[in-house]
């Protein structure tokens, strides 16, 4: 196999995997379970979202997460990130001291306007005020529903393209693909991405995989011997869009940390702090989840 030496993880279950919950998760038990992540040392978590309450209840306390995050950990305050839908959102996020973003679009015509409210175009339009209003922030850009959508199926690649053509001309800093209801598979993952790359060849693709079919640590594998090495998870499995109907949750961190380090592919995180948050998401939040290594004697578990 050809695989790199290290990957990049980007922890979203503090906005992915809790956004999922129906019963509202009290702020401190959020920020514990935070505050334990950035223990582990993840470099990158996306620790909640700037939307309407009356669309996602889970998420009205982002601003009293983000500023007890930014006040306590000041030195660390570029791994944070919060993911917003549109030009209210982003507003929030940067008055609430955020400059990092991530912005959702999705390919299929049908999810976008489900998921925000928009068509495809608007949502466009707002991703440029964006970047106009807010020329400092960092803005990735996720591609929604690349490789299937609830409603309208397949997805050609033309739209694929297509989207990520625009958010070129408008200048985002950071591309991730998603797999929003997890129905990949690895050669559909090659074809894509091999297509992607060819016709983008300078953008260092992310990808946001789900595992709803059982097949999201296979599909990381078919991307990493592509050159692909940031990955979107969270942990204890936890997630699932609200509005993409049968879409599970998320591939589980410290699944796919295990994963990894057993194949020679660093993380840089510690495993070990990752489980310890397990008890806590299994007592307090989700008692069944879809993680293997939260089933796991993990004194088994291979570790160098």
């Amino acid at each position: 196999m050809n695989l790199p030496m290290k990957a990049t993880i980007v922890e979203v279950g503090p906005r992915d995997g809790f956004q999922s919950i129906k019963e509202f998760i009290p702020t401190p038990l959020k920020l514990q379970i935070i505050e334990k992540l950035i223990e582990a040392n993840f470099k990158k978590i996306e620790i909640t979202s700037f939307v309407s309450p009356k669309a996602i209840p889970q998420m009205k306390d982002a601003k009293e997460v983000v500023a007890h995050l930014l006040e306590n950990y000041s030195d660390k305050k570029d791994i944070f990130h919060a993911l917003v839908p549109n030009l209210y959102g982003a507003k929030a996020a940067y008055e609430a001291g955020l400059r990092e973003i991530t912005y959702v679009i999705s390919t299929s015509v049908s999810h976008n306007q489900a998921n925000v409210r928009r068509s495809r175009e608007e949502s466009f339009d707002e991703l440029k005020e964006i970047k106009d209003i807010f020329p400092e922030m960092k803005v990735k850009f996720a591609v929604a529903t690349v490789f299937g959508c609830p409603y309208e199926g397949d997805i050609k690649i033309e739209e694929v393209k297509w989207m990520i053509q625009n958010g070129l001309d408008i200048g985002v800093d950071e591309f991730c693909l998603a797999d929003t209801i997890g129905v990949a598979n690895p050669l559909q993952i090659e074809r894509v991405l091999s297509e992607l790359k060819a016709d983008f060849s300078d953008i260092d693709f992310s990808l946001h995989l789900h595992d709803t079919r059982g097949m999201g640590l296979a599909n990381v594998l078919s991307a990493l011997q592509l050159g692909i090495t940031k990955f979107e998870s969270a942990t204890g499995g936890l997630g699932g869009c609200p509005f993409a109907p049968g879409a599970a949750g998320n591939i589980a961190s410290e699944d796919l940390i295990n994963m990894l380090e057993n194949m020679g592919v660093k993380t840089g995180i510690d495993l070990d702090k990752v489980l310890s948050v397990i008890p806590i998401i299994k007592k307090e939040i989700k008692p069944v989840l879809t993680s293997h290594l939260a089933y796991v004697d993990t004194t088994c578990v291979v570790k160098e």
